[in-house]
């Protein structure tokens, strides 16, 4: 069975890139998908401080829905 854990997301365009985070808000852990202009997609996980959601709202990042992370995140959006 899976966690019961509200995940947020919050994705920024820059240099070209897409970028896409997901934000575990209890255990300050998540993921990053980068996608290229020319399609390439990186993707890594990643702990955060007590604080980020204020420092991506700062960096320019916004909140968004989970629908587009998990679509690259499982491979269905290219």
């Amino acid at each position: 069975m899976g966690s019961n854990i509200g995940h947020q997301y919050f994705k920024k365009e820059a240099e070209g890139a897409k970028i896409l985070i997901k934000v575990n808000p209890i255990y300050l852990r998540g993921a990053e998908i980068t996608i290229q202009a020319d399609g390439h997609i990186e993707g890594r996980e990643i702990e955060f401080g007590p604080n980020i959601v204020e420092e991506l709202l700062a960096d320019g990042y916004r909140e968004s829905s989970p629908l587009e992370f998990n679509l690259y995140d499982t491979g269905l959006a290219q």
